[in-house]
């Protein structure tokens, strides 16, 4: 993709500049938008794309404003997430699609080192496949966004960047559609990410991640490779913990190699020994002592620069490995865990503030901090140091 180095510089000039700008409060809608138009212009955004995409802004879209306000009621499982990510209709498709655009992975493969497997994964899990991209304009969107007062720069900086993509001519406003968020097209690139990492696959001189498939895996094949992807090693795999193992060392902040983590007893969840490597990895446990374990690796990482769930993470690993011919998960929760509800969630924070274990101010989410003061309290309590949150923590906790 062409670049426009200067206009990043003066984006950035221009973000210090609107800083001291009123806040949207403070202004009309139709106020705040005639400021924006002068300042794109400033960037040198034409008055055509700025007539073409600006006319189609009129209001701040209520649905927009609601869907980023609104938080999920309960905190959900690993079983819960994985159950609504992998089915078997999409194991087989995205095995179909890897015979399917055969030739395209290899070029791309062969370009950026990104294993067809999991660019599919990718594509299975933000897009399904790319028959749903979202259904909001993404000048809209970002423009409700960007006016109101909580995440203002941050909006305004994607939504003139989208502008730019506009000018560019990568795609018609009126067919820059993605999330409420702004997230577009088959990847779900915001404008920002597009405008960095997104490439011209079909060499046609624009990048079309709504439209064109080869456009769409070269620039989730360039982020990866970008942020670091390993193309001649695995994200991780499930493995089984010895008796008595000191969950401690659970976590992605704890990092050995192969060697050393095959040294302490982890075995391959067929009993195996792992082996003698130096790749780095983590045992990580996204249901808690009693779910399954994973030893992952710089891959799992580089996955969680695209999104930071681990949940996540650990979906677009498995299912890829699902696509090649791997097996379900073996040790998933035989029963279906109660998820906490976000009120038990800051319940469990304030009884940990009122023990002395510093859990932060209570929010609702299951952050780092969080987790620390959980382990903290397990060490305390004598039970699995794994950090990890359910209902039957909160009971002990309560009693304590």
């Amino acid at each position: 993709m062409k670049k426009n180095q200067s206009f990043l510089g003066l984006l950035f000039l221009s973000l210090l500049f609107s800083a001291s700008i009123s806040l949207a409060q403070e202004q009309s809608f139709d106020e705040w938008l005639e400021e924006l138009r002068a300042e794109a212009l400033g960037l040198g955004i034409s008055e055509a794309t700025l007539d073409a995409a600006l006319t189609l802004v009129e209001e701040p879209i209520p649905r927009v404003l609601e869907l980023d306000k609104s938080q999920p009621e309960f905190v959900q499982t690993f079983a819960g997430y994985m159950r609504n990510r992998l089915s078997d209709a999409r194991i087989e498709r995205g095995k179909s699609l890897l015979v399917e655009y055969k030739d395209l992975f290899n070029r791309v493969q062969q370009q950026y080192g990104v294993q067809p497997h999991y660019l599919v994964s990718f594509w299975a899990l933000e897009s399904n496949f790319g028959d749903f991209t979202g259904g909001f304009s993404v000048v809209n969107a970002l423009a409700t966004l960007a006016y109101d007062p909580r995440r203002s720069d941050f909006f305004r900086n994607e939504l003139l960047t989208a502008l730019r993509i506009i000018e560019e001519g990568h795609i018609p406003v009126e067919q820059m559609s993605g999330s409420w968020a702004g997230a577009m097209g088959q990847c779900q690139f915001m404008p920002s990410t597009f405008y960095t990492y997104a490439r011209d696959g079909d060499g046609d001189g624009r990048v079309d991640i709504w439209n064109s498939v080869p456009d769409v895996f070269a620039s989730a094949a360039n982020y990866l490779s970008q942020n670091g992807w390993q193309g001649d090693e695995r994200w991780g795999r499930e493995v089984i913990l010895p008796d008595g193992f000191d969950f401690t060392q659970t976590g992605t902040g704890v990092r050995k190699t192969v060697t050393q983590w095959n040294s302490l007893g982890i075995r391959r969840v067929n009993g195996n020994a792992l082996g003698n490597a130096d790749m780095l990895g983590s045992i990580v446990l996204p249901a808690g002592a009693e779910g399954p374990a994973f030893l992952v690796y710089d891959n799992f990482r580089t996955t969680m620069v695209w999104n930071r769930s681990t949940f996540y993470a650990i979906s677009v690993g498995h299912l890829a490995d699902r696509f090649v011919g791997g097996g379900p998960i073996i040790n998933m929760p035989s029963v279906e865990e109660r998820p906490l509800s976000r009120n038990e969630v800051i319940e469990l924070q304030g009884l940990l503030n009122a023990q002395g274990i510093d859990a932060g101010t209570p929010d609702g989410i299951m952050g780092s901090r969080t987790r620390a003061a959980i382990r903290t309290f397990q060490e305390k309590a004598n039970i699995p140091t794994d950090g990890y949150a359910n209902f039957d923590l909160l009971e002990t906790i309560r009693n304590f």
